[in-house]
């Protein structure tokens, strides 16, 4: 039977209307020097996880899992990357996802109990929106990284009869805008209410902290506390490991769904993201030549683009307008540089982007080469190019 055509005209008018608005995505292979990914330490490509990997295919380590964890998918990789990282961390126990997303997903669709609250900052990351879609609490933000604006809601949830728990869940250095959060005040907060902290640490892990353990080493461990930290970011791998208490580990392992009906990761990856923590800690140099690169790029973007830095690896170049942000970022593609365009839904209307990302995949000379050839396509490419509606 020949499809009919008019089965996708619906996706066909709605991929058009993207297009008018300057939001349409496309698939692009990495293509020029990378200001782009999350791959912060330089790991992703490097010849010791090259090593690492050859070393485990040489013990025997599978490729593949062959099922869910809780089937025949249980590798002793797995559980040996576990055991390290919960070490690691300092952590009581981990557990190994397949991913950031998926770990998210389970963490606000599983932990949160209905009769719950669920308070979390308007910028978190879209995992988080969508576990709590799944999420039999009730969820409720708050304004960004404004600790009074999250006890205000706590407060008045309470006195209009709530009696479950509260959880808080928080990003510690976010995603699109490289602010970190007032963890010290939230954990504060946590214990006042008797609350949970949910701490996803995704883009801290392996460039702050001792030995990368993220910017919330200080609060691992405690029994109110669960962390998240990606293992495809710095560390340069792929998966996600979930650190808290062994009672919620096992209670994730038992009632989580993206955990129980999900593939195992594979042994290999395990593999790798041990040798990766390993590298964390015993190469402390990968996080200084970072931080150079960030002092760099913070006296740049003040002295070329008169912009306030985020001080962090990640640095928004906010030009309001959907449009013009995809021009800067093909203006600065043909010279050589990639770097994406960022553009609602993913951050709030009218911030429009350019998401600078440091990595040691750059050198200093390519960070000031950079920001003096975006200072001048800036110039070029008018700033009243239509906004965003």
């Amino acid at each position: 039977m020949k499809p009919d055509k008019g089965m996708s005209a619906h996706h066909e008018r709605a991929l058009e209307a993207l297009r008018r608005r300057g939001r349409l995505r496309a698939l692009e292979t990495a293509n020029g020097i990378d200001f782009a990914s999350n791959d912060y330490l330089g790991l992703a490509t490097s010849q010791a996880l090259r090593d690492a990997v050859a070393d485990a295919l040489a013990r025997g380590v599978a490729v593949g899992a062959g099922g869910s964890r809780l089937l025949r998918g249980n590798d002793a990789e797995h559980e040996a990357l576990e055991a390290e990282a919960a070490q690691f961390f300092r952590a009581e126990r981990a557990l190994f996802f397949g991913g950031g997303f998926m770990a998210n997903t389970a963490l606000y669709s599983t932990l949160p109990a209905r009769g719950d609250l669920v308070v979390y900052d308007e910028l978190i990351h879209a995992s988080v929106h969508e576990g709590l879609r799944l999420s039999k609490a009730e969820g409720k933000p708050f304004a960004h990284n404004d600790t009074d604006a999250c006890e205000t809601i706590i407060l008045a949830w309470r006195a209009a009869g709530g009696t479950g728990r509260v959880w808080i869940g928080v990003e510690t250095l976010y995603s699109m805008d490289g602010d970190r959060a007032p963890l010290d005040e939230l954990a504060a907060l946590a214990d006042r209410h008797d609350a949970m902290l949910l701490l996803d640490e995704a883009h801290a892990t392996g460039v702050y902290g001792d030995d990368g353990r993220g910017l919330a080493a200080h609060l691992e461990g405690r029994e109110n506390v669960v962390s998240l930290h990606t293992c495809g970011k710095a560390l340069g791998a792929s998966g996600a490991l979930v650190l808290c208490s062994e009672v919620l580990r096992d209670f994730l392992v038992n009632r989580a769904r993206a955990f129980i009906y999900a593939t195992a990761p594979s042994p290999l990856t395990a593999a790798a993201v041990r040798a990766a923590l390993r590298i964390s800690a015993a190469e402390p140099q990968r996080r200084e030549a970072l931080h150079a690169r960030i002092n760099l790029a913070n006296d740049l973007l003040r002295a070329k683009l008169g912009l306030e830095p985020s001080r962090s690896q990640i640095q928004p170049i906010i030009v309001r307008s959907d449009t013009r942000a995809v021009e800067l970022a093909r203006a600065m593609k043909a010279l050589g540089y990639d770097i994406r365009a960022i553009r609602p839904p993913t951050v709030p209307e009218g911030t429009a982007r350019l998401r600078l990302s440091l990595t040691l995949n750059a050198s200093m000379e390519n960070i000031a080469d950079l920001i003096e050839a975006l200072a001048q396509a800036q110039a070029l490419i008018p700033a009243d190019t239509e906004a965003s509606p």
